[in-house]
């Protein structure tokens, strides 16, 4: 009798475990739904003759495959001047901010200097105040400088610093033990060369989630191009994207068209790097 209370025991639960992660499924593959579902809307759309998108009800799949409103999207504006153009704003914002955070963050971290944690406070009080509220000043003072209509104010206060990327930095980095740091120090090591050979290789999940941060920032940027950039051979893919919007028609299988190929840089570059991306989230330990 007891033998098979403890079998009915054990099935029960065996069952509640089985019937839990398949709940569990079901709601993750319910949320994937619904935050997909965007995305394939998007994709369909880009695929949809003009008529197709209008029609009412809609459909979810292409009756026909217009695999050419790529090709014709793309040659109906200078795409491959603007995705250059881009690419190099994106890059050399990306390769200041890692720059410099890193090695700001390395100061907080391990300089001890006097009013080093009063200074953090106030690096991190920035976060409070809203991009809108600088906009005027900035543009103001970029102005007086003569960068408008330059990459210059898209690409300069990369290498000013981020509030966001130093605390992220800054907290990876205080996992690092010290006595790494101490011997090389008696090794003759400066601050420079401590960065550059320990606190660097060792952060490197951190710095590629900044990374990715950035570039998906500068990439996606329309404010900064539309504020900034007068000239058209300049402009940005953001831009370029409003092409395909009138006063009195959108070509929307044509703007979805270039919205995925606009999108698909920044889904690649996650995927490649997802792995450090997790890592470098974790602000809990730099070393395992």
């Amino acid at each position: 009798m007891e033998n098979t209370e403890k079998l009915k025991f054990h099935q029960s639960k065996k069952f509640r475990e089985k019937a839990h992660k398949w709940f569990i499924l079901f709601i993750l593959i319910a949320g994937s739904v619904v935050i997909l579902s965007p995305l394939w809307w998007m994709i369909s759309t880009s695929l949809k003759t003009p008529q197709e998108i209008a029609q009412y009800p809609p459909t979810f799949i292409p009756e026909t495959f217009q695999f050419s409103n790529y090709v014709k999207a793309w040659q109906t504006a200078p795409f491959t001047r603007w995705t250059l153009n881009t690419l190099v704003v994106a890059t050399i914002g990306t390769i200041g901010s890692v720059f410099i955070n890193s090695l700001v963050a390395y100061a907080f971290a391990k300089i001890p200097f006097k009013g080093r944690n009063t200074l953090f406070v106030l690096v991190l009080s920035t976060m409070l105040i809203p991009g809108f509220v600088t906009m005027v000043p900035q543009y103001i003072l970029f102005s007086k400088l003569g960068w408008i209509n330059s990459y210059l104010p898209l690409i300069v206060p990369s290498f000013l610093g981020s509030a966001f990327f130093i605390f992220l930095l800054r907290q990876f980095s205080l996992t690092i033990p010290n006595e790494l740091l101490d011997a090389a120090v008696l090794d003759g090591a400066n601050h420079i060369q401590i960065w550059w050979h320990i606190m660097v290789p060792l952060t490197k999940p951190a710095l590629i989630t900044v990374a990715i941060f950035s570039f998906n920032g500068a990439w996606n940027d329309l404010l900064g191009p539309l504020l900034y950039l007068n000239d058209e051979s300049m402009y940005t893919l953001q831009i370029g994207l409003q092409t395909f919007k009138g006063q009195m028609q959108t070509q929307w299988h044509y703007l979805m068209s270039m919205s995925v190929m606009v999108l698909a840089p920044v889904v690649l570059l996650f995927f490649f790097f997802q792995k450090h991306f997790i890592e470098g989230s974790n602000i809990s330990g730099g070393i395992k």
